[in-house]
């Protein structure tokens, strides 16, 4: 994994433009928190009735109502937007709220949504919401830009990306299918939490949006609910305006506290998460119970290249199959297990084992292309020795 060292004093310093300084404060000068204080308050007093009356005609940059604006969650908009090298910053109350606003905000009747790669669920469920107020969708699983092309409409206004994407965690050429959209002036929005700012950052690669479940990596703990989406000031302000104070989906100002202090670990997190997913993955590769591992470290041929190109690193995030892939081998396999627990998301410290086999959905797999016999793992930070041990006890019956 190789950092950017102007990243590590972004998660850990209180303000990225002075993490470099030598000197302490002035004398005489009053002691500085080390760490930002919670803004616990739903409203700001103003002096005057006309400085409330400004401070209403440009609420995307003035504290007048923490459904808008507050100190606490600036700090956390700040900083996300400086890991991400974008303008500016929303944060909000869960990625899908994010995800959400954006396309409430950027997207009218008659538009349509491209997907391209494997895409979040709810995400796609939010898509066909849409379909009520006019707004269609496709999705394009064939990674190829051509193939991408092909797929995009004239009435096409967003293409929405994942990559690595869900589940299966392919590599997409994110510059290739930025440079056709923009071409043809249409958006594109990256679901990028996977690789979080430090190890993928899709603005400088062309994308037009970039959203994060901050639930995951950046908070790190499993003990907040985020997202945020990053772009260009201009595109914030809109989103803010026709979204994001209308729908009401905010961040808290002490869970904009947990992120920060989250955030502040992250760089070393995230080299945890990355040495010990790969020792299992290794482990996996060589173990006859199992297929194939779907890692991005693992890809090969012009998969590869774009890894290296891509990414700065990997995460603790990845999936395998089994080479039985019948729902009663993933449960077995599964309901084994003593070190990952069971259960949705990822990105926390603990481990976590999850497949999208329900056992009454195999038709359904078998159209998005995901193996039925797919499980996917969120590396925590229990070590990797004990989770090989684990893993190795779970697919002993199956070898």
């Amino acid at each position: 994994m190789h950092i950017d060292p102007r990243d590590v004093a972004i998660c850990a310093a209180e303000d990225p433009e002075t993490a470099d300084r030598e000197s302490g404060p002035e004398p005489g000068a009053r002691p500085e928190p080390a760490t930002p204080p919670i803004v616990q308050t739903s409203l700001f007093a103003f002096r005057s009735l006309d400085a409330l009356f400004e401070g209403l005609g440009a609420e995307h940059r003035t504290s007048v109502y923490s459904r808008g604006r507050n100190p606490t969650v600036g700090e956390v908009e700040r900083r996300i937007a400086a890991l991400e090298r974008g303008e500016a910053c929303l944060c909000f109350g869960s990625g899908m709220a994010a995800i959400s606003a954006v396309m409430l905000a950027l997207l009218q009747a008659g538009d349509h949504v491209l997907f391209v790669n494997d895409t979040y669920g709810p995400t796609l469920q939010l898509a066909e919401h849409l379909r009520r107020f006019g707004i269609s969708h496709d999705r394009v699983l064939d990674l190829d830009p051509g193939a991408v092309e092909r797929a995009i409409r004239p009435e096409t206004r967003l293409v929405w990306l994942e990559s690595p994407g869900t589940m299966r965690f392919r590599v997409l050429d994110l510059s290739a299918v930025a440079a056709l959209a923009r071409d043809r002036n249409i958006l594109t929005g990256i679901d990028n939490s996977w690789a979080t700012p430090l190890c993928q950052k899709p603005i400088e690669l062309g994308v037009d949006l970039v959203m994060h479940t901050a639930s995951k990596y950046l908070g790190g703990h499993s003990d907040l609910i985020a997202g945020a989406v990053v772009s260009t000031a201009a595109r914030i302000e809109e989103i803010f305006y026709r979204s994001y104070l209308l729908n009401g989906g905010v961040l808290g100002p002490f869970d904009a506290w947990l992120l920060l202090r989250g955030m502040r670990t992250l760089p070393v997190r995230l080299r945890q998460h990355e040495t010990d997913a790969l020792a299992l993955a290794a482990f996996l590769q060589d173990h006859p119970a199992v297929r194939r591992v779907h890692h991005p470290a693992l890809a090969d041929g012009e998969e590869a290249r774009l890894v290296g190109r891509q990414l700065a690193g990997t995460t603790g995030l990845f999936s395998f199959d089994l080479a039985r892939g019948d729902f009663a081998s993933v449960r077995r396999v599964i309901d084994g297990l003593r070190r990952f627990r069971i259960g949705v998301s990822w990105g926390g410290v603990e481990s976590l084992v999850i497949s999208p086999n329900r056992g009454t959905n195999e038709d359904r797999l078998d159209a998005l292309g995901i193996p039925r016999g797919l499980i996917r793992l969120s590396v925590g930070l229990e070590g990797a020795d004990l989770l090989i041990e684990d893993l190795a006890t779970a697919l002993g019956p199956l070898a």
